[in-house]
């Protein structure tokens, strides 16, 4: 076997096992810690949900053309459905983010698991920023105007152009979503993979002297 064909048969090895780690017990779990009862842990998966009405909508409001959400009725109820959308997962994204640093996720190995989290609210802020853009409104025009200066001075104004509709438009509902997407869906296998991280462990002291009490 030539050091070519050895080396392309180490890393299908890793992939598969890297693969097999994801059983149907660890994708779909049917039991869970009890700690997970906690509403703290709630916050992820209402994160998901607002995204996934987020996405539906955005698919909706897509395919019908850029007109037709500014116009009275089913458009501008379907728009008002993908911004308060947006409005729920920036909401519920908050909250667990803040509530996962303060249980400190990122420990015993889900250091991987807490970066892609952050990625993709990094992301998920750039992607809103360009929805914002494309509205058509008045509102987008001022917010488009007042973003070029701020983009040039930062020296990306050359290929990230605000004014450019077309391509704001294009990075919202296909470039910046398919990103996105694809670290949300990683994020959740790494959770699925590894579990949800369990709380600090209590200080055996103090709950000596709360018992004592």
């Amino acid at each position: 076997m030539s050091r070519h064909e050895a080396g392309a048969g180490n890393w299908t090895e890793a992939i598969r096992r890297r693969a097999e780690a994801f059983t149907w017990d660890t994708l779909l779990p049917t039991e869970q810690p009890v700690y997970v009862r906690s509403v703290v842990y709630s916050f992820g998966a209402l994160t998901l949900g607002a995204l996934v009405v987020v996405v539906a909508s955005g698919i909706i409001l897509a395919a019908n053309g850029p007109f037709w959400w500014q116009t009275p009725g089913a458009g501008v109820f379907m728009r008002g459905i993908h911004y308060w959308g947006v409005q729920a997962f920036f909401f519920f994204m908050i909250l667990h983010l803040t509530a996962q640093f303060f249980m400190g996720s990122w420990r015993l190995g889900r250091g991987g698991t807490w970066v892609l989290g952050v990625l993709s609210f990094a992301l998920s802020v750039v992607t809103a920023f360009t929805g914002y853009l494309s509205r058509g409104d008045f509102f987008s025009e001022w917010n488009q105007v007042q973003a070029k200066d701020a983009f040039n001075g930062a020296g990306i104004g050359g290929w990230f152009n605000v004014l450019n509709n077309g391509q704001i438009y294009g990075l919202h509902i296909a470039v910046l979503p398919a990103i996105l997407i694809a670290f949300v869906s990683l994020h959740l296998l790494l959770v699925r993979r590894h579990g949800v991280v369990p709380p600090y462990p209590a200080d055996n002291e103090q709950v000596e002297r709360g018992s004592s009490r």
